[in-house]
């Protein structure tokens, strides 16, 4: 690596570079799995090496993580909370696959009502379909499986 480059999280960039890439992320293991949290490490990687994360799409048992309902362990923070405040902070969309959510029983107001039960799905999360997933690929630079 040169004297000029700057190395954060394995992602090296030359100083003073304007180059970025745009992410996309889909997450396939559940809450609690290794998937989970290397997509979140990564993301926080990303981020702090000047990249940018566009979309991180939960599908199949990830979307669990958009689930308001999941209960940490004592001495762990809540995966969905981490989620949401790494999205807040940095205008990351967290969509969760419609199918998959509704097959787990992860609720928005309208499928809430659709179904007659009560919202589930943790703020900051969306439901959606997959086309997000396809629109996501389609913008971003990369594209990254976690599962």
């Amino acid at each position: 690596m040169s004297a000029g480059a700057a190395k954060t999280a394995g992602f090296a960039k030359p100083a003073n570079s304007p180059v970025s890439l745009t992410f996309a992320l889909l997450v396939l293991g559940g809450v609690g799995s290794q998937s989970q949290i290397s997509a979140l490490n990564f993301t926080r990687a990303a981020l702090g090496a000047g990249h940018r994360v566009l979309r991180v799409f939960f599908f199949s048992e990830g979307v669990m993580a958009g689930s308001a309902q999941n209960v940490p362990a004592p001495d762990t923070d809540a995966i969905a909370a981490q989620w949401s405040a790494l999205a807040a902070a940095h205008q990351i969309d967290l969509v969760v696959c419609a199918t998959s959510a509704v097959r787990r029983g992860v609720l928005d107001s309208g499928e809430a009502n659709r179904y007659d039960r009560a919202i589930t799905l943790q703020n900051g999360f969306e439901i959606s379909g997959l086309g997000q997933w396809v629109e996501a690929c389609l913008l971003a630079d990369r594209t990254l499986t976690f599962g």
